[in-house]
């Protein structure tokens, strides 16, 4: 795999300065961004983002053309600028800082790029190197509606955000230097196209909007008669064989040649019509899982008739299987390899603070996926946003599972995250409809071949959402080799794989089926904002609030040991926290924006992660709960004198009831003692024949703050909210205020809004 190890140097990469640039690259600067990640002083204005950007389709013979551009906004009524205003660093947002620019576009408007560019020169020859080739101008994404012109000529067009696309160019070249200009409109949230969370004013959960050119744009040489226009690689664990399709303009008497690697060593090899599969075994085949990312290396190549090959390619690819089936319990799960995996991850934005949609270096896209496989997480939800092909590249190589949405847009559908879903859909447009099909069909054709893909998610939230049983059906038909979720977080049609909640703080587990898993799709959000980490000093945002990184990571703790339990019963395939790194003034990430600082610290919570994917641990309970027998309580609702958690103190005066205390409403509440004030304080007494040499936890379902006393020591304070009953870890030095014999057991409870219970009990870890 050495090619992809140091991709970077191992391609002939010819990198060119912009011609009649109105300042020099020494002088370049980028604006003063809000926040700035630590590898914005990386980018190199001579030569941003130089790695070659498809790793699955490599060339070996390339041209980039990412650097300083000519730029200009203008109405988009209007025509080409006579005049421009002034340089941009592609394939920076106009928007971020990074660009150079920063400046809104707007849907009044529309963006302008230029520059000149020379076709690389053979040595000591004056005639460009590719004279007799055909030269194709690619474009990893542009958002949204893009043309272009060479020397003056209209090339062509294209409509989507998120989706590459290739122009021959060919015909308007001319010797020396040649002029290229793009324009780009896109009205944002103005639109109906897709566009996952940008808006035109950014706020909660919704971002900057990224305008034009964002992935890297160059040109590469092809054979004028014939070439490769794409390459599906579709692996059988089964089978135990890959079969390889090769598509090129006219398959008419082509044969492909295909070779496969195990490093150094061949495979094997097959030629073949390019009308057919390709079929080659794997004998013994290393197979791809987090644990063990193993990779084949493909060569390919074509030929009509007794010609010599042309346009050699070099790929990759994985024998991984991902599908549903039932476990040793009956129990419907996601199966990695035919074998159950608990999928764990965190939601996955993309966004940068200094480069909106754009990383500022292919380290820095590295850095968010190997913090996450640091953290103990096996998956990624790539959430609304298609990043480039490296991103999913590293993620081949890593070993990290990928949940990939289609960006949402256009109309949102009433949402119902509950289970009341009446099938009432938004309504698209015939256009919108059009272009909805075409980009999502063009993005799983992208990325269709990387192993790490494991589920297509077209809608969220409602978002967009229309046509779902028809948008569904055509995804796992068009790609029978992944799962589909048809709709994550509600308005669930019984189609797809997937039956998908979302709960904050949560978690939640819903029950799975004879033939779909059940996960949850987000859960979290815990928020902290930590100064001169911020997108802005105040008003910062998330789905529950911290002040310090030791009550934030203990609460994330909590929900892990709420979390664990759901997997065994009913049966929780997967859960994905919200979210990776805080994305402007949402601060509910692990991490800042600037990926400065882990607010939830990994070795704080890696073990926990890992025990995840193992069985929930074996409970002895030696308090009960209410939830089966009731258990009799003293209770008060007035706040009461200093000392009432102490073992001495005189309780007589309050109430006596059974347990639980709450409103029944309450999901999965045992109600015996109705509860509506806004708090309740309760006491009661237990016996031990003696203490616990295992770790104690409380056995407990709260609705919401709630402290714990043993003998009066605080042992547990929990915030939020649970849905049912979890096993939550105790304080550290929790254990000595257990004694033999008899103990006193004092809660206090604080109903914040929403439903209200309040019950507990303790069992051993055995």
């Amino acid at each position: 795999m050495k090619f992809r190890v140091n991709l970077s140097t191992a391609i002939t990469a010819v990198l060119l300065s912009t011609v009649g640039s109105a300042i020099t690259y020494a002088e370049w600067q980028p604006k003063q961004s809000a926040l700035t990640t630590r590898w914005a002083k990386d980018v190199k204005p001579e030569s941003p983002l130089p790695e070659y950007p498809r790793p699955q389709f490599v060339r070996d013979e390339w041209q980039n053309l990412n650097g300083l551009w000519k730029y200009a906004i203008r109405p988009k009524s209007e025509g080409r600028p006579d005049q421009w205003d002034g340089d941009i660093l592609v394939p920076f947002p106009v928007e971020s800082a990074l660009s150079g620019v920063m400046k809104r576009v707007g849907p009044d408007n529309r963006l302008w790029y230029q520059r000149t560019f020379a076709l690389p020169q053979a040595d000591g020859k004056a005639a460009p190197k590719w004279a007799d080739k055909n030269v194709l101008l690619n474009f990893g994404a542009v958002d949204w509606d893009t043309t272009v012109w060479i020397n003056g000529k209209e090339i062509g067009s294209h409509k989507g955000g998120y989706d590459p696309f290739t122009f021959d160019i060919t015909p308007h070249l001319k010797t020396g230097s040649n002029e290229l200009v793009v324009s780009v409109y896109d009205p944002s949230d103005a639109g109906f196209q897709p566009r996952g969370k940008q808006v035109r004013e950014g706020n909660g959960i919704w971002y900057t909007p990224t305008t034009g050119i964002w992935q890297t744009v160059w040109m590469e040489p092809v054979d004028r008669t014939l070439s490769i226009t794409g390459l599906l690689t579709e692996p059988d664990v089964d089978a135990g064989e890959v079969r390889v399709n090769v598509q090129v303009a006219d398959p008419r008497q082509v044969v492909a040649e295909v070779t496969v690697k195990d490093g150094t060593k061949v495979v094997g090899t097959a030629t073949g019509p390019v009308a057919n599969s390709i079929r080659i075994p794997i004998p013994d085949a290393k197979l791809w899982s987090p644990a063990s990312p193993h990779l084949y290396d493909v060569e390919v190549s074509v030929r009509r008739g007794g010609e010599a090959a042309h346009d050699p390619i070099r790929s990759y690819f994985a024998m991984r299987k991902i599908s549903v089936g039932q476990d040793g319990k009956g129990i419907t799960r996601m199966m990695l390899n035919n074998k159950p995996l608990f999928q764990f991850g965190p939601l996955d934005q993309g966004f940068w603070p200094d480069g909106l949609y754009t990383a500022p270096t292919d380290e820095a896209l590295r850095f968010d996926i190997e913090i996450t496989k640091k953290y103990g997480f096996n998956m990624i939800r790539k959430h609304v946003k298609v990043e480039p092909q490296r991103w999913y590249y590293h993620c081949d190589k890593l070993g990290m599972l990928v949940w990939q949405d289609m960006p949402s847009g256009d109309l949102h559908a009433q949402w119902d995250p509950f289970g009341k879903f009446d099938g009432t859909e938004a309504k698209r447009s015939a256009e919108s409809a059009e272009n909805f099909r075409r980009e999502w069909k063009a993005i799983i054709d992208s990325r269709r071949n990387h192993p790490c893909i494991v589920m297509w998610v077209p809608f969220n939230e409602g978002w967009g959402q229309a046509d779902t049983v028809a948008v569904t059906k055509w995804t796992k038909e068009y790609d029978p080799s992944r799962l589909v979720n048809c709709a994550s977080g509600g308005n669930d049609f019984p189609i797809g794989d997937v039956i998908d909640v979302h709960r904050y703080p949560g978690p939640f587990a819903p029950k799975p089926t004879a033939t779909r898993v059940a996960v949850l799709g987000e859960y979290g959000g815990l928020g902290l904002p930590l100064k001169g980490h911020t997108w802005q000093s105040e008003k910062n945002w998330g789905y529950q609030s911290f002040t310090d990184q030791a009550s934030l990571t203990t609460t994330y703790l909590d929900l892990l040991d709420k979390l664990h339990p759901m997997i065994d019963s009913p049966g929780l395939s997967a859960a994905i926290y919200t979210q990776t790194t805080d994305v402007e003034i949402e601060v509910n990430g692990l991490l800042t924006y600037d990926r400065a600082i882990q607010k939830i610290p990994v070795d704080a919570v890696a073990k926990a992660h890992q025990a995840l994917y193992s069985p929930p641990p074996r409970l002895r309970t030696i308090v009960e709960t209410s939830r089966e027998v009731p258990q009799t309580w003293q209770f008060t609702l007035e706040k009461p004198a200093d000392g009432w958690q102490k073992p001495d103190f005189d309780a007589s005066r309050w109430k006596s009831g059974p347990g639980g205390f709450g409103e029944p409403t309450t999901p999965n509440s045992v109600v015996r003692t109705e509860w509506k004030s806004k708090d309740i304080w309760l006491r009661r007494t237990f016996e031990l024949k003696a203490v616990p040499t295992g770790e104690i936890r409380a056995l407990i379902h709260h609705d919401e703050d709630t402290e714990i006393y043993v003998n009066g020591q605080l042992i547990k304070s929990v915030s939020g909210y649970s849905v049912n009953y979890g096993a939550l870890r105790l304080n550290p030095d929790a254990q000595k205020a257990f004694q033999a014999g008899t103990n006193t057991l004092a809660i206090h409870c604080k109903q914040t809004g929403g439903g209200q219970y309040i019950d507990i009990g303790f069992a051993e870890v055995e």
